[in-house]
This record gives C-alpha cells, structure tokens and sequence, in this order.
C-alpha cells in the first residue's frame, strides 16, 4: 500500500458537485476529474466507499402541496441516477465498481447489504451507495454517516465547496477562522454547518471522524488520504 493514513474511506459528494457550472445535471468533465481522483485512491490500496446526493437532479418538493414522503422518494432516485453515472465513468476509468442500494432495483443495482458490501471493499471494488437510507426524512449526509458507521470506515470524507468548517460563513465574513479540529459536540452545540444535526449526532455517538474539504480540486481527494492538513477534522 501507498503511504496513506487511511485504509477505508467513505467519500461523500454532493449531486451539485457533479454538475459544474451548469447547476443542473451531470458534466461529464466534471464528473472525469472526480472519478479519476477516486480511481487513484483506490490504486494506492485505499477501500473506497461512495455516497452521492441528488441535488443536481432534485432537491426538496417541486411545490409545497407535494407530499414530503413522495418527494423524498424521488430525490432517492436522483441518487441513483449520479450512482450509476459515477459507477459508469470509473469502470471506463478500469476501476471495478459496485452499486448498491437502499432502495430495491434490481435490474440496475445490488440490494444494500452490510456484509455483501464489506466483501466488495475487501477484494479492492469500488462501492458506491445510493438511495440514501431508503427511508423518507432522512438526509444524504445522515445516508453517509451510516454506511460509514457500518463499514466500520477510518474517516468519513465530506466534499464541500468550502475548505473545511468556519466559525461563520466564509461567503459572507472576510474575518471567518478555519477550524483545523473540532470536536462532534463543538459541531452540534455551536451549529457549525458541518451537516445535519441528526448525521453529526450519529457520527458522534460511534465515534466516526469526519474530515470537511472542498472539492472544488478533485485532487484534494488524494490529499486528505495522505493525510495533509487542507481541510477540518471533526473527533
């Protein structure tokens, strides 16, 4: 194995992520440059595990007469839809992947199973979890935190669009302070944005580290692998 601190990562990407500057469906340049830094991960003998949203797709209810429980259920397949194309660009990439997912749909995905998804991890496959949970209410970050606890994962690997977690919002105040480390309950206490309270409340309960970088260069993936210090720590 490459020099890495970490053996088993669980990579959270948003579905926005995927879009570029188009803010609505898949750039495939975009999703290329991502696809080829988890590829690399993978390569230096790192377990890869990947949880995507859906916003680029969908978010939320198109009205506000929509049942929640309806329109969750679609942003669950907004999910798998950035599944399949994230799971298409690597396997063009040589990368050998699996999509699993919460939601049960055969003809195109494996059904979650912890232990199918642990063996997948172990022969050295690219595992990417879609749907979320499965179960409306419920957040893709609270999905990540999850599968990351269930893995057993060293670090849950948050991609954002902001280099790590602020004291206030950077986009607003030019005096915001990046935290190097901070605690879960300095997370949840001081609603730091890091995610939603019922994902970082899960984290914090079994003991699942989180590391927030930006992904606006894909390489930071590799960096935070290696351990450099370009993001927050949250333990």
């Amino acid at each position: 194995m490459a020099d890495v601190k970490y053996k088993r990562i669980l990579l959270k990407i948003s579905g926005e992520a995927l879009a570029g500057e188009n803010k609505v469906g898949i750039d495939d340049n975009v999703v290329n440059k991502i696809t080829s830094k988890i590829k690399e991960v993978a390569d230096m003998g790192v377990e890869v595990g990947v949880v995507v949203g859906g916003g680029n797709f969908w978010r939320g209810r198109s009205s506000e007469h929509m049942d929640r429980i309806t329109a969750d259920h679609m942003g669950m397949l907004a999910t798998l839809m950035n599944a399949l194309a994230l799971s298409d660009s690597l396997e063009h990439l040589g990368a050998v992947t699996r999509v699993l997912s919460a939601v049960e749909v055969r003809q195109m995905a494996e059904p979650y199973i912890r232990k199918r998804a642990m063996r997948h991890l172990e022969k050295g496959r690219i595992v990417i979890f879609a749907c979320g949970t499965g179960n409306p209410y419920f957040s893709t970050d609270t999905g990540a935190a999850l599968r990351a606890t269930e893995i057993g994962a060293d670090i849950f690997m948050k991609a954002t669009m902001v280099d790590g977690v602020y004291d206030k919002d950077p986009n607003k105040y030019s005096d915001a302070v990046r935290y190097e480390k901070v605690t879960h309950d300095e997370v949840l206490s001081s609603n730091l944005k890091v995610m939603d309270a019922t994902a970082a409340a899960l984290c914090r309960d079994n003991h699942t580290k989180i590391y927030v970088f930006s992904l606006e260069d894909p390489e930071n993936i590799v960096r935070v692998v290696k351990g450099e210090n370009i993001g927050t720590l949250v333990e």
